[in-house]
């Protein structure tokens, strides 16, 4: 299983040049079933990420892109009357999909995002007060443009819990920029992937997260992290449950990824910024930036005994 994970970042990492760290954080996040959400500046690769990690992991996607004027209709679906049947009909919308690619989710308006609150939480959609179940697995991999981008709507904190990791691509380096320019187009090198892993593959691999070992001292460790965010005069909010428990699972599955079969403390640091960063907000300012993020997370780790 370990070999097939491998593969598809090898293969992911092939178009998006030199980001091996947050391909790497991707997979844990979908191993760990959570939602992805990639905030950068427009044209550094966010969408082709999430593109090739849909195609290498097999599963079917949609992409929706994200306007002003978009309703929550034109993402869940909608109950038409239909005159041959005499009755209504719905008709599910693109989040009936193993994954929902929601391109720049944050130009649409507050009603549209939160159109995703239930799909994300509980993995159904209630349309006319009928649920409608999602596909297994479901996951909603977003872009976002900063939030200083003309059009743009800042996420709602309950947006925000709903992503179990927030990641960021940055510029490439030199030589990765380089070999950018000098190869192939991107979308053309999306058009020769292969799936590395199937669906049920992929199920496989979130129930081995699960059964991946973290000791008490290791959960006690992360609720000290969760206790002292909400103490700390530094921050206006601390870390929900939701946040330790996501946090929890996405150790485990950076831990898969070393081939290990239990946590340790090194994992949980390596994944609490991509986990923690969005959900936390300064007593003073705005941490609007991934640095701003990185430097209060860091504060945490520091402030935190390590077991």
């Amino acid at each position: 299983m370990l070999e097939r994970i491998q593969a598809v970042a090898a293969q992911v990492g092939s178009v998006v040049v030199g980001k091996q760290a947050q391909i790497r954080l991707a997979l844990a996040c979908l191993l760990a079933r959570g939602h992805l959400l990639i905030e950068d500046l427009p044209g550094v690769g966010k969408t082709t990420l999430a593109h090739a990690l849909s195609i290498s992991l097999g599963l079917q996607y949609k992409r929706v892109q994200f306007t002003n004027d978009l309703l929550p209709a034109d993402v869940v679906g909608v109950t038409v009357f239909d005159r041959d049947k005499s009755a209504f009909v719905f008709h599910p919308g693109p989040v009936f999909s193993q994954v929902l690619l929601a391109d720049e989710i944050n130009r649409a308006s507050p009603k549209t995002q939160s159109s995703l609150l239930e799909a994300m939480e509980e993995r159904q959609v209630s349309v006319e007060g009928r649920a409608h179940p999602l596909p297994d697995p479901f996951f909603v991999i977003a872009t976002q443009n900063p939030q200083d981008q003309i059009g743009t709507f800042p996420l709602p904190e309950s947006q925000l819990d709903r992503f179990l990791m927030c990641i960021e691509l940055g510029y490439p380096d030199p030589k990765s920029e380089r070999a950018i320019l000098e190869g192939q187009d991107r979308r053309e090198l999306l058009e020769t992937l292969q799936p590395a892993m199937t669906p049920p593959q992929l199920l496989e691999a979130q129930a081995l997260v699960r059964q991946i070992r973290c000791a008490p001292p290791l959960i006690d460790y992360i609720q000290n992290l969760l206790t002292h965010s909400r103490r700390s005069a530094a921050l206006a909010e601390g870390l929900s449950p939701r946040a330790g428990l996501g946090l929890i699972q996405a150790a485990r599955a950076w831990a898969l990824l070393d081939g290990r079969n239990h946590v340790l403390p090194e994992d949980v640091q390596a994944v609490l910024t991509a986990v923690a960063g969005h959900r936390l907000r300064p007593a003073r300012g705005v941490a609007s930036t991934h640095r701003a993020r990185a430097e209060l997370v860091a504060e945490l780790i520091k402030a935190v005994p390590v077991p």
